[in-house]
């Protein structure tokens, strides 16, 4: 994709909308709304790395009630050209196709490589990744095996999701409170991934969300790795102006 002069593609991740209440996410909700207003100006495209909802399951006739203004708002900006992608988190990874069928926006499971203009780009939300975790690595598994999924779609909608909406919050408190602190790069396992790929691939850039920390780590001199941070306690998103990517804070 070439990035027109004056155009800019937008990363953003970990918005967690409906923790811990879908009342209390929602002056959150508006916060993100108002941005995604004010980006589409300049947005040659935009990146949802993951976790936009806190849970997230579709049923083959129901999907989770509420989110209707960032849901608009997507539909909107797709609509209107701008492309969106969207990444699936470890609290939406039960997106099935419900964002393609009506809002028309791509939906990865996977890290996915993108090149703007002569900058290689890979991007994912980073649940997963890297030597450790091995715990939530089993879990994922589990949560992932279609059989899994088949089996929890026998409860009722009216069961089944507000029960996975108790435990999504209960097990991690909107997710990674208890993490944001710098680890240093030997048990960031995300760097560690970078680092490994760097080995087989060269990429400018690594975006990927999950981390709730934002960071903007140098790999090598002429690679690096960004966490787009969240929509929680910092409220922080990345930026590429067609030359380079930065990592900003919205300031109101």
């Amino acid at each position: 994709m070439n990035i027109p002069e004056g155009k800019k593609v937008y990363f953003s991740s970990d918005n967690h909308l409906g923790a811990p209440t879908q009342e209390e996410s929602k002056p959150r909700e508006i916060r993100f709304v108002k941005w995604l207003d004010e980006i589409k100006e300049d947005a040659a495209a935009i990146f949802l790395l993951g976790d936009l909802f806190d849970f997230w399951f579709e049923y083959k006739h129901a999907v989770p009630k509420g989110f209707v203004r960032v849901l608009g708002k997507l539909a909107e900006i797709k609509d209107s050209g701008i492309p969106v992608y969207f990444f699936v988190g470890n609290h939406d990874l039960w997106m099935h196709d419900y964002f393609e069928k009506e809002l028309n926006i791509p939906v990865f499971h996977k890290p996915q490589e993108f090149t703007f203009n002569d900058k290689t780009f890979l991007v994912g939300h980073g649940d997963g990744l890297g030597p450790g975790d091995h715990g939530y690595k089993r879990m994922k598994k589990v949560f992932t095996n279609p059989f899994s999924k088949w089996l929890y779609r026998w409860l009722h909608p009216d069961l089944g999701i507000p029960l996975a909406q108790y435990f999504s919050v209960k097990n991690k408190a909107i997710s990674g409170k208890e993490e944001q602190e710098f680890l240093g790069e030997e048990k960031e396992w995300l760097i560690q991934y970078c680092r490994r790929k760097l080995k087989e691939k060269h990429y400018d850039y690594f975006l990927f969300g999950h981390r709730h920390l934002p960071l903007e780590i140098d790999l090598s001199g002429n690679s690096t790795y960004i966490n787009t941070g969240d929509w929680i306690d910092f409220y922080t998103y990345a930026v590429f102006d067609g030359e380079k990517t930065v990592l900003k804070k919205l300031s109101n």
